[in-house]
């Protein structure tokens, strides 16, 4: 991931800002006005890269809506909470780390539904063809596949996200 800080304060603010938050100078820009930070978003875009952008005003809003995701903290204004397409119920950025670490074990947690769902026709629906396997087995089968895809998405409720 590339962090930028994109502020509409003045650059001695933003510079603080962005040295505790561990940004390098160059990837912090003071001074932008909303229209500046949708040509910044715009520009990473025609780069090919996917773009999350977070804020909480309205400001902010434009560039939100431009984003590939847009990262609305719950306690700013409704219009960026409205712009945006994930909205965190608290002020607390590191709320954007939590849902990408989330995003990210879901989608891992969905391929492997897949795989184990098509490994299990690729084997027993051949089996079951060519009468090897009796029917009453072969449901009792698909049902505890379908029990084990419940059971692995239900590991995400208890999944470590800090």
């Amino acid at each position: 991931l590339s962090i930028h800080l994109l502020s509409g304060d003045n650059p001695a603010a933003a510079q603080a800002v962005g040295k505790q938050c561990g940004l390098q100078p160059d990837e912090i820009h003071a001074l932008m006005r909303p229209e500046n930070k949708v040509a910044f978003t715009y520009e990473l875009k025609a780069l090919g890269k996917r773009v999350a952008v977070v804020g909480d005003g309205i400001n902010d809003a434009p560039a939100l809506a431009a984003a590939d995701v847009g990262f609305a903290l719950g306690t700013g204004l409704d219009i960026a909470v409205e712009c945006g397409q994930i909205v965190l119920v608290s002020s607390d950025v590191r709320g954007v780390t939590r849902a990408i670490r989330l995003a990210r074990r879901g989608a891992r947690t969905i391929y492997w539904n897949l795989f184990w769902a098509f490994a299990f026709n690729i084997v027993t629906i051949p089996m079951a063809f060519f009468n090897r396997l009796d029917p009453a087995l072969a449901a009792a089968a698909m049902a505890l596949s379908s029990v084990c895809v419940v059971l692995n998405s239900l590991r995400l409720i208890y999944a470590k996200l800090d």
